[in-house]
């Protein structure tokens, strides 16, 4: 599966073109003209890139096409932010400056001839590339489409029905009894709405089902009404569907004939409705079909299955039951369902020995368990139930594209701006804890985040933006003290390496090489042990790669000797586009003076330092 965030990137350059503090820069330092053409051209090349990233799959030039295309949109990225620094930095000296300071920023490189100069040059180069970008889509076939309408536009997802396989269900007797005994409660509610909340794949449909089908609910109503809910929430769409549901139809009906209709099929019958699969948040659609199902007796029962749980508490009148993934027996009792035939009493004993293993890379997840049970149920062959067992858990994940498939849907339906957001996730290790606070932070050094709101303030959006993720059941065991952490589950730290995989790269001390595409790194081996030949920078720095880096960070704690003065001085003299630059725990006594040309910097970690001894006088002249 071919992934880019070509279009988040290119939303973001549209965004911090429209942003008031850009627009300022740009009509002080005169590129209103230029900063206009650049951006009549991106946008219409936007129209085209949502078709374009589901297409490039199949397709090797149309990918040549998105990573050039990337590379113009950074580029453009970098400039801008070079403009606004400038436009920053004359607003200071103008100020606060004294004669002494404006002749000195007369004749150095800052000059506004000779800065004009070399950001027209950098636009001109910009639009030329852009322009013949615009014109090559012509040879790809390409279909408009607008950000209102990718929901509408993505590849349609497997409908659900209320039909129950029983291998489906193992582990879930506590969860069942739980639900059932709320459908069974006499309450003063006309109408009770009890919402099941949970990643993907992790057996809301198939609980839902179990209830739906038990003998005791069954009898409880008069009326069982299962619904896979359109993911627009398309009102009359849900109601017709509701309506079929019952065993009637209407022919060609109008909105209004359509609620006249469900209202006489419901009225003054207790019945239990299974809204599957809720996607939409619009609270002002859900009240008006919510008024239309009140006309059903007193106890009728809704159950919403999501994986928001911003759904959950607009439609719940009953706190959420959120679904946890399954203890490791019952993964085991699943998995072999799935792996060996009924009919075979004594399975192989070196299979059984692997059994544990292989479970234990699906962390509780029943639909991973079921495709890896499914996956090895045609192949007993001991060799590949081993290279199944050895094999990393993404890997398995990109190879089995149904739980893939599963668990991208919460991605692709991120707002544009949580998707570069969410790729940075893979640049933390798995388990790793991540404080919401901090990531904010990071997101800011890297342009992410945008207020639209007056008087709040970067750090409270981006934590805003974390609990986006948590709301889409993105991120798990959320702890809101007062630092909020949270963790990530495998199978979408998987997601997010896939996502990211163009941009984001994990990385050693011992790294020869990142691809020419990475822009943000994470170092993961941190130790020196091993390593006999560390000379103070790691090998990958030194290369020409290097120069596009965007971030550098150390998720731990590094040894001593690690993040020597020799590998600050490389990051600083080899990375100009650097936006963030973590060197905690450095061993050296001294930054480099040379740091003040980092033009693009917004973070420098220097935490526990305790060698170094001073900071260069140009450390004033960042920005």
């Amino acid at each position: 599966m071919a992934e880019s965030l070509v279009f988040s990137i290119a939303q973001g350059v549209l965004g911090k073109i429209a942003s008031p503090a850009i627009k300022k820069a740009v009509r002080i330092c005169n590129f209103e003209n230029q900063i206009h053409e650049l951006e009549n051209t991106l946008t219409a090349i936007s129209t085209v890139l949502l078709d374009a990233e589901e297409k490039q799959a199949k397709n090797q030039r149309l990918q040549h096409w998105l990573h050039r295309l990337r590379d113009v949109l950074y580029d453009a990225e970098d400039v801008l932010d070079e403009v606004d620094c400038e436009a920053l930095r004359n607003g200071v000296i103008s100020q606060y400056g004294g004669v002494k300071e404006k002749v000195h920023c007369f004749f150095s490189l800052s000059n506004p001839v000779i800065f004009r100069a070399k950001i027209s040059h950098k636009i001109k180069e910009i639009k030329e590339a852009l322009s013949k970008i615009f014109i090559e889509k012509s040879q790809f076939d390409l279909n408009m489409r607008s950000v209102e309408n990718v929901v509408a536009q993505m590849p349609s997802r497997e409908m659900t029905y209320s039909f129950i396989n029983k291998l489906d269900i193992v582990g879930r007797d506590i969860d069942k009894q739980k639900i059932i005994e709320i459908l069974m409660q006499l309450d003063d509610k006309n109408l009770s709405v009890i919402p099941i909340v949970g990643i993907g794949g992790m057996g809301k449909t198939a609980l839902a089902k179990s209830i739906y089908n038990d003998d005791n609910v069954e009898a409880h109503f008069q009326l069982r009404l299962w619904v896979c809910v359109p993911e627009d929430f398309d009102l009359k769409k849900t109601i017709d569907e509701i309506i079929k549901a019952t065993g009637q139809s209407l022919s060609n009906p109008n909105i209004q004939q359509s609620q006249t209709f469900l209202q006489k099929s419901i009225k003054d019958k207790k019945f239990l409705l299974v809204l599957d699969d809720v996607w939409n948040n619009d609270l002002t659609r859900w009240d008006r079909l919510k008024a239309l199902l009140t006309e059903g007796a007193s106890g009728s029962k809704i159950i919403v299955t999501t994986r928001s749980s911003e759904v959950a508490s607009i439609m719940g009148t009953h706190p959420a039951h959120n679904l946890e993934g399954l203890s490791h027996e019952d993964s085991v009792a699943l998995f072999k369902k799935w792996a060996f035939n009924e009919n075979e009493k004594h399975p192989c004993d070196d299979l059984l020995e692997m059994v544990d293993d292989i479970v234990n890379k699906c962390q509780g997840v029943p639909l991973l368990v079921k495709t890896l049970g499914s996956l090895l149920y045609t192949n007993h062959e001991i060799w590949y139930w081993a290279h199944i067992r050895e094999s990393e858990t993404w890997k398995l994940v990109e190879e089995s594209k149904d739980i893939l498939l599963v668990i991208k849907l919460s991605y692709d339906h991120l707002p544009v701006h949580l998707k570069r957001c969410f790729a940075t996730l893979s640049l933390f290790p798995k388990g790793y804890e991540i404080g919401a606070l901090s990531l904010a932070r990071f997101w800011m050094a890297l342009g992410f985040i945008s207020s639209g709101r007056e008087k709040l303030a970067l750090e409270d959006v981006g934590v805003e933006y974390v609990k986006e993720l948590w709301k889409r059941s993105l991120i798990q065991e959320v702890e809101m003290d007062l630092n909020f952490t949270f963790k990530v589950h495998d199978l979408v730290h998987s997601l997010a390496m896939i996502v990211a995989k163009n941009d984001c790269a994990i990385v050693g001390l011992a790294t020869t090489e990142i691809s020419e595409g990475v822009r943000y790194v994470s170092f993961s081996s941190i130790s020196l042990e091993g390593i006999s030949d560390f000379d103070g920078v790691p090998p990958f720095l030194r290369k020409p790669t290097s120069k596009r880096l965007r971030a550098i960070r150390f998720p731990f704690r590094v040894d001593d000797g690690v993040i020597t003065r020799e590998f600050a001085r490389m990051c600083i003299s080899k990375c100009n586009h650097i936006r963030y630059l973590g060197l905690a725990y450095g061993s050296f006594e001294e930054l480099p003076s040379s740091i003040c040309n980092l033009k693009h910097l917004r973070s420098l970690y220097l935490d526990e330092n305790k060698r170094l001894k001073k900071l260069p006088n140009t450390i004033y002249e960042l920005p």
